[in-house]
């Protein structure tokens, strides 16, 4: 079962309202050209208040009464299920595509968990039209990353280039700057944090809640 679509309400509500639809227009909309016979008016006030939200085939249903993408209408997407929805692509084509069967892509979704190769991988960022951070969030990689990285700032940072620029297919050469930044950035915490008599220290968590946000750090430092 996937979790619940991240819905931007607003941008719903802004685009009915440029159209200068009322919530029963799109209501009717979503019956008459997507079969959506048990929407009203109160499901799109609902959705439009943020004390509700659709499901994917609602949500692809009120795109289209709103003749815009599903995309348009969602959060950051986060998981697979929700990337390939933001871009209305069909499951099968993206299995198609992968060269995976429906059947083991349909329960990588579902399971949202991916399994594919490397060059499976790098197809499925193709047809998605996934940037490198988003790549390595669906396709699991998060965890191996973040490791890398604690190495590079807790160690020195060169001796990890390597590995990190093949996780995330980057050329080395791209990543120096951000890593030398993030290992000064820690190493500083740290030296503040011994300077320190108590274990407790504000400094001390500081450098625990870098780590703890280390993937983050560094999408921010490697693409602004």
């Amino acid at each position: 079962m996937h979790p619940p679509i991240p819905f931007n309400a607003r941008a719903a509500r802004t685009l009915r309202e440029k159209l200068g639809m009322a919530p029963g227009h799109v209501a009717y909309g979503m019956s008459a050209s997507y079969g959506m016979t048990h929407i009203t008016p109160d499901h799109i006030s609902a959705w439009e208040r943020g004390v509700a939200a659709p499901t994917a085939h609602e949500l692809n249903a009120l795109a289209g009464a709103l003749w815009c993408a599903p995309g348009e209408l969602m959060g950051r997407p986060r998981t697979l299920h929700e990337h390939r929805l933001a871009r209305g692509i069909a499951a099968d084509d993206i299995a198609d595509a992968t060269g995976l069967s429906r059947e083991a892509y349909y329960q990588m979704e579902a399971e949202g968990r991916w399994s594919g190769d490397a060059q499976q991988s790098a197809k499925l960022g193709s047809v998605l039209g996934l940037a490198s951070r988003d790549l390595i969030a669906v396709t699991g990689l998060d965890e191996e990353l973040a490791r890398l990285l604690t190495e590079a700032v807790s160690t020195r940072w060169q001796a990890h280039i390597k590995e990190i620029a093949k996780l995330i297919s980057r050329d080395r050469r791209e990543l120096k700057e951000a890593l030398r930044g993030m290992h000064d950035e820690y190493q500083t915490l740290m030296a503040a944090t011994l300077m320190r008599a108590s274990a407790n220290s504000a400094a001390g968590e500081a450098g625990q809640l870098y780590l703890t946000n280390i993937v983050d750090h560094f999408w921010e430092r490697l693409e602004g």
